[in-house]
């Protein structure tokens, strides 16, 4: 099967480019904690084996961005640099990895009076200056304030739309053209559409293509193969991810998956692709990653998803989140949400915060809340 591709551009990542009718590259993301070197080594090298074609790593403080400093030391990979919310660690961490990812939606945290423009060529010259691709990165969850109010609030698209198109002209203008952009959402079919509607207008740009808190196996890698079939087939995306809940082993199977899925579009192997999750319960989960500040999520997630199995026919979503980063932003979505600190998982109904509770009560608290809401619905 011979798949028309988007005549995008090209864009090296290190020993990597990706654009321009290369082969589309699959990455995948640490869940170790940076600053413990030896098990971040590990599982870079174990991704890199595997047959990732760039690691991400989370840097979120100066400790963290020492650690790299060495873990650049230890692997061949193709190493990308996730900032998280500290935009100003670009210029300590760049001279160590090969491309940097920003969030739009996060470079309001810092330096709040200082206009987003000035904070983006700021990146932009740090990533020229030190031979660095990037990644202009938006998640549903957390997309700028100013941005997302422009817009109703049933309107998740066109505010992650605008953002990474009002980001590209930034960098186009300051003659950075480096760059590649990932438009993230935890529903496939958003991801198809907002993705489209960017290739549409932007041909040009190299797509990274994801559905963020895809969730466990087998269901993560069916919502990522639903928004997969649908973009790859178009000739969108030159770079992909499928980002699943599972244990520190287990991370090499995003890698597995990926290939798997690109190899099945290659030759056909495709699915009717249906609305997903409209009469069913739909889990949604983050993938662990190095930001997860308690690895007992992992097993969270697995035990709701075994509990609610009772619930398998109502139309109801839950999000579990693993982290203080993204979780309170991606779960207001959610008919139910929990996200996870170190001790406490905070449980919400929608936007609405309904408490913390000890990893040991949250699982019976949730369970009140999910048969209330199916009394509510019936």
């Amino acid at each position: 099967m011979n798949t028309p591709r988007n005549p995008t551009r090209a864009v090296r990542i290190g020993s990597v480019t990706i654009g321009n009718t290369q082969p589309i590259a699959v990455q995948s993301m640490t869940a170790t904690h940076t600053q413990d070197i030896d098990a971040t080594v590990e599982q870079i090298n174990a991704l890199h084996a595997a047959g990732a074609d760039v690691v991400r790593i989370a840097v979120d403080n100066t400790k963290d961005a020492e650690a790299l400093a060495e873990i650049r030391q230890q692997t061949e990979a193709n190493l990308a640099v996730d900032l998280q919310e500290n935009y100003r660690l670009a210029e300590v961490v760049a001279p160590h990895v090969n491309k940097i990812r920003y969030n739009p939606g996060h470079l309001y945290h810092h330096e709040r009076d200082k206009p987003w423009l000035e904070k983006v060529r700021y990146l932009a010259t740090v990533a020229a200056d030190n031979d660095c691709a990037m990644r202009i990165g938006v998640n549903c969850g957390s997309v700028d304030p100013e941005k997302k109010a422009q817009y109703a609030a049933n309107d998740s698209i066109s505010p992650m739309l605008d953002s990474a198109l009002d980001h590209c002209r930034a960098l186009d203008d300051f003659d950075f053209t480096r760059y590649c952009v990932s438009l993230k959402d935890s529903n496939p079919q958003k991801v198809i559409e907002v993705n489209r509607r960017f290739a549409e207008q932007r041909p040009d740009v190299p797509l990274h293509l994801g559905v963020t808190e895809a969730g466990m196996p087998p269901d993560g890698i069916i919502k990522t193969r639903i928004a997969f079939e649908q973009l790859v087939s178009r000739g969108i995306g030159d770079t992909i991810r499928v980002s699943l809940t599972v244990s520190n082993a287990r991370k090499p199977e995003e890698i597995e998956a990926g290939r798997q899925i690109l190899d099945d579009i290659a030759h056909g192997r495709v699915r009717s692709v249906v609305d997903y999750g409209l009469d069913s319960l739909n889990i949604i989960s983050c993938p662990s990653c190095s930001r997860v500040e308690n690895e007992a999520f992992i097993e969270l997630a697995e035990q709701v998803k075994e509990m609610t199995r009772y619930a398998a026919q109502q139309s109801i979503t839950i999000a579990i989140m693993g982290c203080r980063v993204n979780g309170p932003g991606e779960t207001d979505d959610a008919d139910l949400g929990l996200w996870c600190g170190p001790s406490y998982v905070n449980l919400k109904r929608t936007s609405e915060s309904l408490g913390q509770y000890s990893y040991d009560e949250i699982l019976p608290k949730l369970k009140d809340e999910l048969d209330a809401l199916i009394a509510h619905m019936s």
